[in-house]
């Protein structure tokens, strides 16, 4: 795929690594359309990308509303006509032990993490299909490929979710045409953890490991855009993270009793710098 002279619409691109992807994809000259509830947030990524002599639309779009979805995806399309990329990005976190943390709130992160990329996928799949061409993105998380993230098994779930529903529609969507990639961010400086719900007190946020580094949205960005140029389904934002994926599917008991040591011991697998 390429992105010059294309037409891009990010839903949850008003911050973080959706405002740094719709920066890059513009950058390699696509029209970018940045949809989110955030309405200023996207306005003021707009603005950005015009800025720099790029396309760019804000839209505001609740991705929890079925019209509301439909209504973005409508506006983008009116505005650079048909969309070759689709990528549905948002996502939200919370903290808590799991007998902590309500029913309701499993419903809203779910709603929000799994339940907006069904319904970005639902509304352009077909038409992606009709014309034989498209790509669809989807955000998951390292936390949706391996345990560790025990203070927000929600977030893990939903994560998991996309992962696994992004690998079946490649299966089924690639021989038909349309591209199909999964995003799946490490740690990244975002700011995704403001306004976060925390459900239990004093509980350690657990990362993937301290072999990891800190990324920035921009990175992640680049990575991403590289990917997709180079034909691949699963986009982790470090490729070495397919190591624990080896150990993990080599011994499941033995990682995960691995990790309860490790916290055990202090470790808490928070990233390097």
């Amino acid at each position: 795929m390429t992105f010059k002279n294309n037409s891009a619409l990010i839903y949850g691109g008003a911050r973080g690594i959706g405002r740094a992807v719709a920066q890059e994809f513009a950058r390699r000259g696509a029209r970018v359309a940045i949809a989110d509830i955030d309405l200023a947030g996207a306005e003021e990524a707009a603005g950005l990308i015009k800025a720099a002599g790029g396309e760019a639309l804000a839209i505001a779009c609740d991705v929890t509303r079925d019209e509301s979805v439909a209504e973005a995806g409508a506006a983008a399309e009116q505005a650079f006509g048909e969309l070759g990329v689709v990528m549905n990005n948002v996502g939200v976190i919370l903290s808590g032990n799991p007998e902590d943390i309500p029913l309701a709130e499993w419903r809203r992160i779910l709603e929000l993490n799994l339940f907006s990329a069904v319904r970005g996928c639902e509304l352009f799949m077909p038409k992606m299909i009709a014309r034989g061409r498209g790509h669809i993105v989807n955000t998951a998380s390292f936390a949706g490929l391996y345990p560790y993230a025990a203070n927000r098994l929600p977030y893990v779930a939903s994560k998991a979710a996309v992962v696994a529903m992004t690998e079946g529609l490649a299966l089924y969507l690639e021989p038909k045409g349309v591209r199909v990639s999964c995003l799946i961010p490490g740690p990244v400086m975002t700011g995704v953890m403001e306004g976060m719900k925390v459900w239990s007190k004093d509980v350690a946020m657990r990362g993937p490991g301290s072999q990891y580094k800190l990324m920035t949205p921009e990175q992640v960005a680049v990575v991403l855009a590289d990917g997709m140029e180079g034909g691949r389904i699963l986009i982790p934002s470090d490729d070495t993270v397919f190591e624990d994926l080896a150990r993990h599917a080599a011994s499941p008991d033995a990682f995960i009793r691995a990790k309860i040591q490790a916290f055990a011991d202090g470790d808490e697998g928070r990233p390097g710098m």
